[in-house]
């Protein structure tokens, strides 16, 4: 196959000990232009992933030989490629650890196809895209980031240096999940870490400038238990 097919098809890895869960993400990804290789324990995701330098992996976290922070572990000593969770609903804390550990998102079973194809395509373009573009837009939200400037509908809107820092991050991540962890560190420091209040109060003050009082948070979409996301389009999902 030549490089440029390579590039216009990246190969994704399954990591799932679940045939059935195998089975409709190949069906899927294929459907969606994407080669798709699958393992069904940790060990043999690990050589596949050296062998065949995917440009994205699915892990699962329930696999039968090794637990998949050790996968994660194992693989964020060589290598950077994208590692989507695959999850059930009630790991909350494993989700955090991981995503802490270093992966780059999440998806929960049973998941939505459009729902996942989109986790792909953000972490597909983080990868090739190392910073935020200077200009991002999200449905009525524009962020200048060269400018420093913030406008919704058109009317330029003011923040303070602590809920710009947090938008900008949140801008530098859009699409991605962000632990409370990760943001408490990046925007307060380490020492904030557990100040989970911090969090709760400035994401509020965001929302209220930015959300246009709509009623529904469109923008910012909170993740129980782990963290929030700055989503890339506008919804009405919670």
């Amino acid at each position: 196959m030549s490089a440029t097919t390579s590039i216009a098809h990246p190969r994704v890895l399954v990591i799932d000990d679940e045939p059935p869960i195998r089975r409709l993400l190949t069906l899927v990804l294929e459907a969606n232009g994407y080669r798709v290789t699958a393992a069904e324990n940790g060990k043999e995701g690990l050589v596949l992933a050296a062998q065949l330098s995917p440009a994205l992996i699915f892990l699962d976290l329930g696999l039968p030989d090794l637990p998949g922070a050790d996968v994660l572990r194992r693989l964020r000593e060589w290598s950077t490629v994208p590692v989507i969770i695959v999850t059930a609903q009630d790991t909350e804390s494993e989700k955090v650890a991981l995503l802490d550990a270093g992966a780059d998102d999440y998806i929960t079973k049973p998941f939505n196809t459009a729902e996942l194809l989109a986790r792909v395509r953000v972490a597909l373009r983080r990868a090739s895209h190392d910073t935020a573009p200077p200009v991002f837009q999200a449905g009525r939200l524009v962020v200048d980031l060269a400018m420093r400037r913030v406008e919704v509908q058109g009317r330029e809107v003011t923040l303070t240096a602590t809920e710009y820092a947090l938008l900008k991050l949140f801008v530098r991540h859009a699409g991605r999940v962000l632990t409370h962890r990760q943001i408490l560190r990046e925007v307060w420091g380490p020492t904030a870490e557990s100040q989970t209040h911090y969090l709760r109060v400035y994401v509020a003050r965001l929302r209220e400038k930015l959300e246009a009082g709509s009623g529904l948070p469109q923008l910012f979409r909170t993740e129980p238990g782990v963290g929030y996301r700055l989503l890339e389009g506008p919804t009405t999902d919670r």
